[in-house]
């Protein structure tokens, strides 16, 4: 099984960004611990802070991976290009998101991606992708 992880904009700054709401791990140093808990699976990593380049990974690998894990982060409330790429390829998307979104600013209650993708898991912290790689396991499994 390939699973594509993308993060987008800020997330390369995880352990120094807000501890408070995203923790003090890096997502390097998490993926890590992923990729032992998983062995069986073949984990490719991408961010960026860019819109444009997270959809052109979508389109690359959105035809040939069992999965993507996608964090939008603040995209998931902007980007209509992003929820269209998402609806373009074959490859199921599930959108992650670290903290609890409902529990913070009004304007994060609104994914302009979520009704493009597979499910939506928010609020377990580095565990949602963790959680997002369970539910590709059982889609892939029935």
């Amino acid at each position: 099984m390939r699973i594509q992880i993308i993060n987008g904009p800020n997330i390369n700054l995880l352990g120094k960004r807000e501890p408070s709401i995203y923790g003090a791990t890096s997502f390097e140093d998490y993926l890590e611990t992923l990729k032992s808990a998983y062995p069986d699976i073949e984990f490719a990593y991408y961010q960026s802070n860019v819109e444009g380049e997270m959809i052109n990974k979508i389109h690359e690998v959105g035809f040939s991976y069992d999965g993507i894990i996608l964090n939008a982060g603040a995209y998931t409330h902007t980007s209509i290009a992003l929820q269209d790429a998402i609806r373009a390829v074959t490859t199921p998307v599930i959108e992650v998101h670290i903290s609890n979104v409902h529990k913070r600013e009004e304007f994060r209650h609104k994914s302009m991606i979520s009704c493009a993708c597979l499910g939506v898991i928010c609020g377990f912290g580095l565990d949602s992708y963790r959680l997002g790689v369970e539910a590709l396991i059982h889609v892939d499994n029935n």
